[in-house]
């Protein structure tokens, strides 16, 4: 039996080195990479050159060529590379041109196969396309608005790319959001957007091992036919819910290191404008792809020191007052330290603080911490601290069996307009005309309207809950300043 060809976008990045991994564990695959010919990539990558079962693309996301090269002939596209945090934050237009560029790069290519319709393409979206629901909007799920925190070019690029894929005309797409990734490697990783996180937010984690498995069993034959063209949210599932200060404080005990109340400054944490969510639907994409080892979060954490340089083992010894002041150069780097807005960008850190004022008034760690959460998806539920927002259609109704009515009063509940043509209703990944509620007009399909949450793009991604109106019952639902 012919083996299957994978081609493999990000392969050599976190999840996508784990992906290639568990996909060439199970020998019954052909592995295409396309990886930009760096020396660390070469070094990386040299064990594979002469592998039969491995062939690296030496290229770029940004080339249509390169792309082409490892679409064509293949049975599945995992899509995973594209820049990402921090250099996306460093580099925000130069993310906005790679990310979407390559999604259309991705689409091009497999709509100019022979046989197109055959091939499956696997987009691994970002958790950051939800934007900043802080407490008591930190439940979520796929179909939930989608609209960037502010300044957040990489979310608004994965907006974009998204929708390139849903909307391309690809047969069978699906789109994976990402949330947090936990590796060892994440222990060693200090850059001033640490300080943007606010530590009364949430964020339901996957273990890298899970993020792998669920690349390699994507591809497996025993995937039903409907788990394709949906959304879905990644995550190692509750036991992996944790709020942001719950995180810092595991990190730091992971290393040995005092609590974040003795080695941080309160201030220089931000209060909003980040993203995070705990899931209401997270056990979703497991029934689907059964990628869960389920290790024990404390475990994980354990085990994640262990694959460190011995030397880390010595972090302990460090004093307080020299971490902090170690810290202290990030939290003040300027233009992307929290700390160096105060003078340099207010408007910046409005966003990220709410006024001037608000951030003046930040004394104690007190104020920081988050009041305690319920993280059991059926007791919070029971006591009302998760809820669902609206959609605006039954969710449990499969899109091309809506009726023009249903979809009309979905439209009107996000303010805007359905415009048709309705003779294409039951068509699935058909696009149509909508009008948003400041006369945008746009194109989009149903599965990418209903089931993914988008919208009028023209809006601003980054800015349409805050500047929705009363008319737009969907984002308006959301209280983001």
């Amino acid at each position: 039996m012919k083996k299957k060809t994978i081609f493999l976008t990000g392969g050599t990045g976190n999840m996508g080195w784990a992906g290639f991994q568990e996909l060439y564990k199970k020998n019954k695959f052909d592995i295409r990479l396309l990886a930009r010919p760096g020396k660390k990539n070469r070094k990386l990558l040299e064990k594979y050159e002469n592998d039969p079962s491995v062939t690296i693309i030496w290229g770029d996301l940004t080339s249509y060529e390169d792309v082409l090269r490892g679409v064509t002939g293949a049975d599945y596209v995992l899509h995973v590379g594209g820049m990402v945090s921090p250099a996306a934050d460093y580099y925000p237009e130069k993310t906005l041109k790679v990310n979407v560029s390559a999604a259309g790069h991705i689409a091009k290519a497999v709509l100019a196969q022979p046989d197109a319709d055959n091939i499956k393409v696997v987009y691994i979206g970002s958790i950051a396309q939800y934007g900043d629901r802080s407490v008591p909007e930190h439940w979520g799920r796929a179909g939930d608005p989608v609209c960037a925190s502010r300044y957040d070019m990489y979310a608004v690029s994965k907006c974009k790319a998204e929708k390139i894929i849903v909307d391309s005309g690809i047969k069978k797409w699906v789109s994976l959001r990402q949330t947090g990734i936990l590796y060892p490697g994440i222990l060693k990783v200090v850059n001033p957007t640490a300080f943007h996180v606010p530590m009364a937010g949430v964020l339901e984690w996957a273990t890298i091992e899970d993020s792998g498995r669920l690349l390699a069993n994507v591809c497996e034959d025993w995937v039903a036919d409907d788990f394709w063209n949906k959304f879905y949210n990644i995550s190692s599932g509750e036991e992996y819910r944790m709020t942001n200060y719950e995180f810092l404080h595991r990190m730091l005990g992971a290393l040995g290191l005092p609590s974040p109340e003795k080695v941080f400054e309160p201030q220089w944490f931000a209060t909003r404008n980040f993203h995070g969510m705990w899931y209401l639907d997270a056990d979703e994409l497991e029934k689907h792809l059964h990628f869960r080892a389920n290790v024990p979060v404390d475990k994980y954490f354990a085990d994640m020191k262990k694959g460190l340089p011995w030397f880390y083992s010595l972090a302990f010894l460090a004093p307080a007052f020299a971490i902090k002041l170690f810290m202290k150069r990030y939290a003040f780097e300027k233009g992307m330290g929290t700390q160096s807005w105060v003078e340099d960008d207010h408007e910046k850190l409005a966003a990220y603080y709410g006024s001037m004022e608000a951030y003046r008034n930040i004394r104690s760690w007190e104020q920081m911490r988050p009041p305690y959460l319920e993280k059991n998806l059926d007791k919070a539920l029971e006591t009302g601290e998760a809820f669902n927002l609206k959609h605006g259609w039954n969710v449990d109704t499969p899109v091309v069996e809506l009726t023009l009515d249903e979809v009309r009063a979905a439209a009107e509940f996000r303010g805007g307009k359905f415009l048709g043509p309705e003779e294409n209703l039951g068509q699935a990944g058909a696009i149509f005309d909508w009008e948003c509620e400041n006369g945008h007009r746009f194109k989009a399909s149903l599965e990418y309207v209903l089931c993914g949450g988008g919208w009028c793009q023209d809006c601003g991604l980054d800015f349409c809950v805050r500047n929705a109106g009363p008319n737009n019952r969907f984002f308006s639902q959301l209280k983001r300043k």
